[in-house]
């Protein structure tokens, strides 16, 4: 990651710990725009596939990913797009969706910063396609991001799993598949063969809201 940190002072007296970094692990940079990704009808006709596909391109499950270097730092960065394979390599590996390092975690779960208030979350599960962050990382985040500020609820996260992915649904037609829809599509869904997949989404079940603020959290 080659965006720009600057030091802060910690509260505890004098060492210096790195802010965390101006621009999110997880952005797109303008320098990493997605190639062509024209799909074809698999030879089966049950799904989509690349015509010059190749074996990175699907994951373990067999889920079409789309295609984008990652080169972060070339360019500018594209705030509020997202770099699908950092976003999936994050969230699956519980990485802070910020600076890139581990999730913050303690016994009682993995931290999960989601843009509702406690009242908008379901009280059972909740399905995110933000990956996790540390402690530093979240502090700032509902100091200087929009969407964040005023407006999110930290959680401790003891069980979650992947549920589906972001992406862009297509289907059958006399001159190729072609594009009907995009959005959230669960694993399972019969759907899935067809979509070209963009974001990791995962469940969160047996969480408990917390308060940043209170170091014990």
């Amino acid at each position: 990651m080659t965006a720009s940190n600057t030091s802060t002072q910690s509260h505890s007296g004098g060492t210096t710990q790195p802010a965390p970094p101006t621009v999110p692990y997880v952005a797109l940079w303008s320098g990493e725009r997605e190639g062509p990704m024209p799909v074809v009808a698999r030879r089966d006709g049950r799904g989509i596939r690349y015509a010059d596909e190749r074996s990175f391109d699907r994951d373990a499950n067999g889920v079409l990913w789309s295609r984008a270097p990652s080169q972060p730092g070339r360019g500018t960065p594209q705030f509020g797009s997202v770099h699908s394979l950092r976003q999936r390599i994050a969230m699956a590996g519980l990485r802070c969706q910020i600076c890139g390092g581990p999730a913050d975690r303690t016994p009682d779960g993995v931290l999960w910063l989601i843009d509702a208030r406690p009242g908008e979350i379901l009280p059972d599960e909740e399905d995110t396609a933000h990956p996790p962050v540390c402690r530093p990382c979240a502090h700032r985040s509902t100091r200087v991001c929009p969407h964040l500020r005023g407006n999110h609820t930290a959680l401790r996260v003891r069980t979650f799993f992947p549920s589906g992915v972001n992406g862009v649904l297509h289907v059958p037609a006399p001159n190729g598949p072609t594009i009907a829809d995009s959005g959230p599509i669960a694993f399972g869904d019969a759907r899935l063969p067809w979509v070209r997949a963009h974001q990791l989404i995962m469940r969160l079940a047996d969480f408990a809201p917390i308060d940043l603020d209170d170091p014990r959290a």
